[in-house]
């Protein structure tokens, strides 16, 4: 067994308490949250200042429900408000391996992106898609470029044509402006 940890990937994150039982409000970060967020699932969970040296913490669902536009989710050994208060900002999180692949070839995971080379339909090289942005309007590819400045990129066929994770690149067709010289 490798003493390596396996690759983690974000699937929610604890926004705040709910009511006095324990229940916390999770803003969902996967597109399968029918899968994730079911009872008996076990979720790694990222706290926002974590103490590094402790050994990274897991719990598992109890309930999740949707009300009012929002999952509600109760977690086993979390019993009342205070301890869902000291879960807030967590990141909640799965094992990469645990994903079923898409069947969708324009469907990616995040972390299929992460890191591929981000190239312009002229074939000039602008930087590496460093993390996926997930925002009401739509995903955005974080870009790193050769000088470690960073631009947000739409991430939509107009603009994101092609996506080859095999080649390890992405390749873009920004408007004007979108990128400033790199």
């Amino acid at each position: 067994m490798s003493d390596q940890e396996p690759l983690r990937l974000v699937v929610g994150r604890i926004v705040k308490p709910h009511g006095v039982r324990g229940e916390f409000v999770v803003e969902v970060r996967t597109d399968s949250p029918e899968r994730r967020f079911e009872p008996g699932s076990v979720l790694g969970v990222r706290r926002r200042r974590a103490d590094r040296s402790r050994q990274p913490e897991e719990f598992v669902l109890a309930a999740a429900r949707h009300h009012a536009g929002r999952l509600l989710v109760r977690a086993e050994g979390v019993d009342t408000r205070e301890a869902a208060e000291e879960l807030r900002g967590a990141l909640l999180t799965v094992v990469a391996e645990d994903l079923e692949p898409s069947d969708d070839p324009d469907e990616f995971h995040d972390h299929e992106l992460e890191g591929l080379r981000a190239v312009l339909v002229t074939g000039e090289e602008v930087g590496v898609v460093h993390e996926v942005v997930h925002t009401p309007g739509g995903e955005l590819l974080q870009v790193t470029g050769p000088d470690e400045r960073e631009f947000l990129v739409p991430f939509v066929s107009d603009i994101v044509p092609e996506v080859d994770v095999v080649g390890g690149r992405v390749l873009l067709d920004p408007p004007e402006g979108l990128i400033d010289e790199v």
